[in-house]
């Protein structure tokens, strides 16, 4: 009897098994876990600040580099955030369209400046900003769990580094001219 038994539990394993495996593996548009969502969000939000803050340096700045770097930031930032808006939605994570109250109160602050006093202030939000988004993607890069995450992080990563090394030859530049 209790050959039958076991046989008869090894058989239902069996069956079990190729179902069971099944379930375990990713499937396509399978949702992120909460760390990958949270960079998710975070990076949506912050792009879509650095293309309203850049275009804002456009109308708004005296110096012709924060001019061109803010255009440079707006052009980047807005495809990277296309590729990220594409990313989320197939991994079936809503992004938000509006600012957090954070990013509102920083872009109605610059909104009030204009010529160098402009300038000095982006300039510094972009510094800090930049060096935040590097160490994030950096991370990201290494240790998403989702591979396409991770990919996108990693691909994206080295526009970021290069952002910084600029908006620090810009911020040398200002402050020169004080």
């Amino acid at each position: 009897m209790t050959n039958s038994l076991t046989a008869g539990f090894l058989g239902l394993l069996l069956l079990a098994a190729p179902s069971f495996a099944f379930a375990q593996q990713a499937k396509p548009g399978a949702s992120l876990t909460a760390s990958d969502k949270k960079f998710v969000t975070e990076a949506a939000e912050g792009g879509r600040m650095e293309v309203e803050l850049g275009e804002l340096a456009q109308q708004k700045a005296q110096s012709d580099a924060v001019k061109q770097f803010g255009k440079r930031m707006a052009d980047d930032h807005g495809k990277a955030s296309r590729e990220l808006a594409d990313l989320a939605s197939s991994k079936r994570v809503q992004l938000s369209d509006k600012p957090s109250s954070m990013a509102q109160r920083e872009k109605d602050r610059l909104s009030k400046l204009s010529g160098a006093a402009f300038d000095r202030e982006y300039v510094k939000m972009m510094v800090k900003d930049h060096e935040k988004d590097v160490a994030a993607f950096k991370r990201e890069s290494q240790q998403a769990k989702d591979p396409d995450l991770k990919a996108w992080a990693g691909k994206t990563l080295p526009t970021l580094e290069d952002h910084l090394q600029m908006i620090k030859r810009v911020q040398s530049q200002v402050a020169a001219k004080k």
